[in-house]
């Protein structure tokens, strides 16, 4: 274990016991004695665990749990408390410690709630990147992802979903982006509310403004009734504005004024409808280029961008490649009637070999068709129907050290005869430990030639 644990406590002979303790038990332990002091270490360096006492110097230990929450709502927090006191630790399990132990501190005990902490937030992490249980539970796919970069992104998804901020997801297309949206949402208190995807770029520029905010009856020719919009659809949960670089100029200003105010007005109304919802948007473009380019309103953007999350592309993910593949042949595999449908090894060389422009889209495409198209449960590269890019021809190394290529062919053979004669000759030298008469005999050549090629050679 090399967690970091943030220790809180104003006496410093029962400090000094518990970290010593906590160290012995394998914790990474910071120290504060007060509580200005443990409030600039939340707030300058990530923390695993905060141990803290109720009644600190400076502030209580509830103040610190309503820190901790503001920094990284996934760190649990355990108070120490002195007899008299639980009244006001359930208070702070109600606004979200994870528990508290009393004073005098056993230890074996304490050990034993932070080992229960670990776990809960583990658990917590681990249902961020969607396990099973999750997925069927909210209906929507599994996010697969073990490399490094996805579990930053996962933290950093973690950290803001049960907050109301506005997120910007930015990556390429393909690469899942809706499916941490949705992540978002099922992380938040809005969870038991509407998810309203809409993908602006897919929507023909003169219906924008209709299917976000909806119309009244009669608002133009063919509006026989009245229709809701997106915004309205998703209130009291969270709205999801996909592509949104690709909105119109016009639009723009609409959407700012809904996050900044929370009220439209559908097309052809005069009524203001005011809204609660929590806006999460994605794009695959450069708005911070748009904005120079005047495409994109700077004020949207700053509000937008508070809080940006950036999602790798499949192909800096690593093994990511093969785990999603592997799953989407036991997915299709059983959809198809062919479940016992595998990758072959040079099946997997050439998905890992591959770029993935479209990235987990089009992998997911790629092994759909594989499985369908496959006359026989093992997948093989011909299935796989990829156009691997060409090798580049690569210019011959001669020797250790790179070979200088230039000029005339008499003078490029007259470089590498002489590197291959000298190379040729220090390595039977070497074997022969520097005996010249036996090197000689074993080159093929008189020994005076040697000598004299010894010599020109510089050995």
């Amino acid at each position: 274990m090399s967690e970091r644990l943030l220790l809180v406590e104003d006496k410093a002979e029962l400090r000094q016991m518990l970290k010593l303790a906590l160290q012995k038990a394998g914790f990474q332990v910071q120290e504060a004695a007060d509580g200005a002091e443990a409030s600039r270490l939340i707030h300058s360096q990530p923390f695993s665990l905060v141990l803290t006492d109720l009644r600190l110097p400076g502030c209580t230990g509830l103040d610190l749990l309503r820190q901790v929450q503001e920094v990284d709502p996934g760190v649990p927090v355990v108070l120490m408390t002195a007899y008299g006191s639980i009244e006001e630790a359930v208070r702070a399990m109600k606004e979200g410690a994870f528990d508290f132990i009393q004073k005098p501190i056993d230890l074996e005990h304490l050990k034993m709630l932070l080992e229960r902490a670990l776990l809960q937030q583990k658990l917590v992490r681990e249902n961020l990147l969607l396990k099973e249980e999750a997925a069927a539970r909210y209906g929507f796919p599994r996010i697969i992802a073990r490399h490094a970069s996805m579990e930053a992104v996962a933290r950093d998804v973690q950290r803001v979903a049960p907050t109301e901020t506005t997120v910007l997801l930015l990556g390429e297309s393909g690469t899942g982006k809706e499916l941490f949206a949705r992540a978002i949402h099922q992380l938040s208190p809005r969870q038991a509310q509407p998810f309203v995807a809409i993908n602006s770029a897919a929507i023909p520029e003169g219906l924008v403004e209709n299917e976000l905010f909806g119309h009244e009856k009669g608002a133009y020719t063919g509006a026989g009734a009245r229709k809701i919009g997106k915004f309205e659809l998703a209130h009291r949960g969270t709205i999801f504005l996909d592509e949104i670089g690709d909105l119109p100029p016009s639009m723009q200003s609409k959407i700012l004024r809904v996050l900044e105010e929370r009220k439209f007005e559908r097309v052809g109304g005069l009524q203001t409808i005011e809204v609660d919802v929590r806006v999460l948007a994605a794009t695959n473009c450069d708005l911070r280029q748009a904005v120079a380019r005047k495409l994109f309103r700077e004020d949207l953007y700053f509000r937008i961008a508070a809080l940006p999350i950036e999602i790798p592309p499949l192909r800096e993910r690593g093994d990511d490649i093969l785990e999603l593949a592997r799953r989407f042949v036991q997915q299709f595999g059983h959809e198809f009637h062919k479940p016992r449908s595998v990758l072959s090894p040079e099946a997997e060389e050439a998905l890992l070999a591959y770029e993935w422009p479209g990235n987990v889209r089009e992998l997911q495409n790629t092994i759909e068709r594989a499985v369908i198209l496959a006359d026989h449960d093992c997948i093989r590269p011909e299935d796989l129907n990829l156009r691997l890019p060409s090798v580049p021809a690569k210019v011959p190394e001669i020797g250790p050290e790179p070979f200088d290529w230039e000029g005339s062919l008499e003078e490029v053979t007259g470089r590498a005869v002489t590197l291959v004669e000298r190379t040729k000759i220090l390595q039977v030298l070497k074997e022969a430990h520097w005996n010249k008469a036996r090197a000689a005999e074993k080159l093929g050549i008189a020994y005076k030639t040697l000598l004299a090629k010894a010599r020109s050679l510089d050995l």
